[in-house]
């Protein structure tokens, strides 16, 4: 159990940047219409970064601060998984990382959430500072990403106003 967020996050990387790919394409113009400075060193730093906090749970074992990194990592990919879905019900346009942010972030956070609980692995507490944590990421994100969008420009490099 310790290792299934790493394999969801290496699985999610797949399809956002190998197969189909496109994620960091779609998103530098996510919201559509708009063009967000989003550099491949920002994308790469956040993936390790991400990878590396998967890793902490089967580090540290099955124990109670394995079970509480393993909370954390599994409801910052469910709040993905919702990203995703989210963008891609809203824009009505496929945004990479939608079928595993669905099928498989999501079913992570709560499923793992609810056996963590009912087998008292990890207390109600933890999961509340995790679901915090991963609303708090997700927020710092979309407002990160917010301010890197620039206005639009037409061919002739004449910019519109927001």
């Amino acid at each position: 159990m310790l290792w299934l967020p790493l394999i969801a996050i290496l699985l999610h990387m797949t399809e956002e940047f190998v197969w189909p790919g496109g994620f960091a394409e779609w998103y530098r113009h996510f919201p559509p219409g708009r063009v967000a400075k989003v550099s491949t060193r920002f994308l790469v730093v956040v993936n390790l970064v991400f990878v590396a906090l998967a890793l902490l749970p089967p580090m540290l074992g099955a124990n109670a601060r394995g079970y509480a990194y393993w909370m954390l990592v599994a409801a910052i990919a469910a709040a993905n998984g919702v990203f995703h879905l989210v963008a891609t019900l809203r824009y009505r346009a496929y945004s990479p990382g939608l079928v595993t942010g669905v099928l498989v972030y999501v079913p992570l956070g709560v499923v793992g959430a609810s056996y963590l609980l009912r087998a008292h692995l990890a207390a109600p507490a933890v999961m509340a500072q995790a679901a915090a944590i991963a609303v708090a990421y997700a927020w710092w994100s979309t407002w990160k990403h917010g301010r890197s969008v620039v206005p639009p420009t037409e061919p002739s490099g004449r910019t519109w106003p927001s």
